[in-house]
């Protein structure tokens, strides 16, 4: 597929907004990292996203989860066993397939998510306080934008 020609000005605004996702990705990694360990010290980033994932959606199969994050099965599935191991997810009989199984929330880990995902908020109020209610509704449309135009296919 070739891509149409662009104006230099498109092209530099292309490369800032570039630039500036790579800011946005290390510094949000640089927060789930520290969300994840306060929930444990060897909980990588990526089970943090998978706590989130399941108190959003409910019970899910591994499978389903490794394709909603873009990763493998067996790296979801490392990441299932410790959040098993400290008691934050269970496995459970997957009610339209006895054969399969699904990963749930325990009870433990729904509060460790309420929790955490209250203190993200006010981590997010507290920095964007200044700003006005209509460029946070822009910024919320722009990135839904962004997240759809970057969905694989």
């Amino acid at each position: 597929m070739s891509s149409p020609r662009v104006s230099a000005a498109f092209d530099d605004a292309l490369t800032d907004v570039e630039r500036q996702l790579g800011v946005f990705w290390r510094r949000g990694r640089a927060a789930s990292l520290g969300l994840s360990r306060e929930l444990h010290p060897d909980l990588d980033p990526a089970a943090y996203g998978l706590l989130t994932i399941l108190h959003g959606g409910g019970a899910q199969r591994v499978t389903d989860l490794a394709a909603t994050v873009g990763v493998g099965k067996p790296t979801v599935s490392r990441q299932v066993a410790l959040l098993e191991e400290i008691g934050l997810v269970a496995k459970e009989a997957d009610p339209h397939d006895r054969r399969a199984q699904q990963v749930a929330l325990t009870p433990t880990g729904l509060k460790h998510v309420e929790e955490l995902k209250g203190r993200r908020h006010e981590f997010f109020a507290e920095r964007l306080a200044s700003w006005e209610t209509a460029e946070l509704a822009d910024l919320a449309l722009y990135l839904r934008r962004l997240n759809e135009a970057l969905l694989c296919s």
